[in-house]
C-alpha cells in the first residue's frame, strides 16, 4: 500500500484511539519508520486528536473537591484507639486530636513523651508530644511519616523544606535524610512507621 493510500484508510486514526490489535499498531510502526509523510501525518493526526479532546474539557466547580471529601470523610469509620486507620493526607486531625487527647500529658510535661498506639504487621503508629527536634537521620527499612495534631515544626527531607502545622501530612521516601526542628515550643504530632520488607 502506498503512503497516501495508508494514509486515507483512516489507520492513523484508529491507532491514535486505541483501536486497533498488536499487529495493526506494529505494521502502522513499521510505515512510519519507513515512510516520512506517514510519521508526519501521524503526529498530526495525535496532535489534532488532543486539541480536541482539550476543546471538550471542563473545569470542575470549585466546590467538587470538598463534596468529594466530604464523601470519603463520611464513609470513613470514626477514629477511635481500638480502631486506627492509617495517617494520609486525607485525615482529620481533629478526629485523631478528640481519639488520643486523654493520652497527652498535662502541662508542663516533659521534653519528649511517647505513647505506642497501634504495632501490628502493616503500621505502627506512636503518639508523640516533643519539646525536641529530630536530627537528620535516614529509614531504609520504613515508610515514616509525621501527622501534625498540635504545633508546627519545618521538617528538611533532601533538598526540600516543608512547614508543618496541625492537620498537615507528610510521608519521608525511604533512604531520604531528614530532620525536624520545631517552630512552637512542643509539637503532638502522629508518628507513623509503614513496614517495608517484613520489618518495622
Amino acid at each position: 500500500m502506498q503512503p497516501q493510500e495508508y494514509i486515507n484508510s483512516g489507520i492513523l486514526e484508529r491507532y491514535c484511539l486505541g483501536l486497533l490489535d498488536q499487529s495493526e499498531c506494529e505494521s502502522v510502526l513499521t510505515m512510519c519508520a519507513t515512510y516520512s509523510e506517514v510519521k508526519k501525518e501521524l503526529a498530526a493526526t495525535e496532535l489534532g486528536i488532543e486539541k480536541m479532546a482539550l476543546a471538550g474539557v471542563k473545569s470542575p466547580k470549585p466546590e467538587l473537591k470538598q463534596r468529594i471529601l466530604d464523601a470519603i470523610f463520611a464513609s470513613e469509620p470514626a477514629v477511635t484507639l481500638d480502631n486506627l486507620p492509617a495517617t494520609n493526607k486525607y485525615s482529620n486531625y481533629k478526629d485523631w486530636l478528640k481519639a488520643v487527647e486523654h493520652l497527652i500529658p498535662a502541662q508542663p510535661f516533659d521534653d519528649f513523651f511517647a505513647y505506642p498506639l497501634r504495632n501490628d504487621t502493616e503500621i505502627e503508629q506512636t503518639l508523640v508530644v516533643t519539646k525536641l527536634g529530630v536530627p537528620q537521620e535516614t529509614h531504609d527499612d520504613v515508610i515514616e511519616s509525621f501527622f501534625i495534631l498540635e504545633g508546627s515544626c519545618v521538617c528538611k527531607v533532601g533538598l526540600q523544606t516543608y512547614t508543618l502545622n496541625p492537620g498537615d501530612f507528610l510521608e519521608i521516601p525511604l533512604h531520604e535524610e531528614h530532620d525536624v526542628t520545631l517552630l512552637s515550643p512542643y509539637v503532638v504530632a502522629i508518628l507513623q512507621h509503614k513496614l517495608v520488607n517484613d520489618k518495622l
